[in-house]
């Protein structure tokens, strides 16, 4: 009588096959999603701002001045949903004011698009290696 087994499992081979594939989808598909959190981040950062000039215009029209962030009733210390920006409004009086969003991170993005800043005439301006990040948002 002869006995025959069979093995059941996995082999080395296999195992590194399917941990190479893993490695090269994750090494493509991490810097594209880290680009895409980084755009999210900016956009809400810019709908602040826009939303914080937009209240500064009402504030305006009822007082003959901008205000604070305070008397636009927004909290202080103010940051965007995730924590990405810090908003700030400054020389705000009867001439004008400046809201400015800041990055508050280190790395790749903090280079990019280091601050966004909106004044009283919707003047536009950033910080950072990108050209223009109100309307680069790659």
């Amino acid at each position: 009588m002869r006995l025959t087994t069979t093995m059941r499992g996995i082999t080395l081979l296999e195992i590194l096959i399917t941990l190479t594939i893993v490695a090269l989808v994750a090494g493509i598909a991490y810097p594209s999603y880290r680009d895409y959190t980084a755009r999210a981040h900016r956009s809400e950062a810019i709908a602040k701002l826009l939303e914080i000039a937009a209240n500064q215009e009402g504030f305006y029209l009822n007082a003959n001045r901008y205000g604070s962030l305070a008397e636009l009733g927004y909290p202080i210390p103010l940051n965007t949903k995730t924590g990405t920006y810090t908003i700030e409004v400054s020389d705000n009086d009867a001439e004008g004011f400046t809201a400015t969003a800041t990055y508050n991170g280190t790395g790749a993005e903090s280079e990019r698009c280091s601050s966004f800043t909106v004044d009283e005439r919707r003047n536009k301006t950033s910080t950072g290696t990108l050209a223009n990040c109100w309307t680069h948002q790659r």
